[in-house]
């Protein structure tokens, strides 16, 4: 079954490309079509006869995927608590702007980027703990014990949609991915006017509490849940494809951006129902 994700799809063939790399090189004098000597051979500079290892491509499999974002999330963690701690309070407003323009930046990155990149995927992780850091403070002040909540909350959700995954309850067709990837799109379509709006002093009451504002963080929270059918189908076939170790980082980067966005409607909407004290 081919994949309908057309970055995996170069991906793989990408991968196909790099393990064909040790399997055949070309022949004498830049001739095609010689098959790769067992062991390899090197004709020069150490003469025939001399075993020369070809390329090695380790292909990821889901103990990398696993690895990777636990290290994404710890590193988030430890940032968030270092933002808490150290921000002031009078500070928390910049150091939350400044954190999501520089996450968003390095996700649009990562995301566009055909090659993965650990150092960008480490740095993501610890600019998106200070954001994550930064609004949890900022909640918290206002609702006690609404962090806790939406941190429970938030991995509860993964993990049933874990379930639900495995148990293909929910699959990952084509036009499942279409519809996630168009409906993803238009609710960010949506927030970024809404924030443009706000900046000019425009009510839509997406984000004020009313009833428009918890249907539409409910809505929120059903996608961000959904998008992880499609993380999870990507890097079950990403395994299969046989995609270099190193794009596990990828995988895990994909998983981390859907648990903060989780987060963050969790968290937005509990304050809903805290009341005014």
């Amino acid at each position: 079954m081919k994949t309908s994700n057309p970055v995996l799809a170069r991906l793989g063939q990408a991968a196909e490309r790099e393990r064909a790399a040790g399997y055949a090189q070309p022949g004498p004098y830049g001739q095609p079509g010689y098959p790769q000597q067992y062991p390899p051979q090197q004709p020069y500079p150490g003469g025939y006869g001399q075993p020369v290892a070809p390329p090695a491509v380790t292909p990821m499999t889901l103990d990398d995927v696993v690895v990777k974002t636990v290290l994404m999330l710890a590193l988030l963690g430890a940032s968030a608590a270092a933002a808490w701690v150290l921000v002031p309070d009078a500070l928390v407003g910049v150091a939350w702007i400044g954190a999501a323009v520089v996450g968003l930046v390095l996700g649009l990155i990562i995301s566009f980027s055909r090659m993965a990149n650990p150092a960008l995927v480490v740095a993501y992780s610890i600019i998106e703990g200070v954001f994550v850091g930064m609004v949890s403070k900022a909640f918290e002040t206002l609702y006690d014990g609404i962090v806790l909540q939406a941190v429970v909350a938030t991995f509860g959700v993964f993990f049933l949609m874990a379930m639900i995954y495995k148990a293909r309850i929910i699959r990952a067709t084509p036009k499942f991915a279409r519809i996630m990837v168009a409906v993803i799109a238009g609710l960010f379509g949506v927030m970024l006017v809404n924030l443009v709006l706000s900046l000019f002093g425009v009510n839509t009451h997406l984000r004020d509490g009313s009833p428009l504002a918890i249907g539409f963080s409910l809505v929120c929270i059903v996608v961000a849940s959904l998008s992880f059918v499609l993380n999870f189908a990507d890097i079950e076939e990403g395994v299969r494809m046989g995609l270099p170790q190193r794009y596990a980082w990828t995988a895990a980067f994909g998983i981390v951006v859907g648990l903060v966005w989780l987060y963050i409607e969790i968290l937005r909407l509990l304050s809903y129902f805290q009341g005014d004290d």
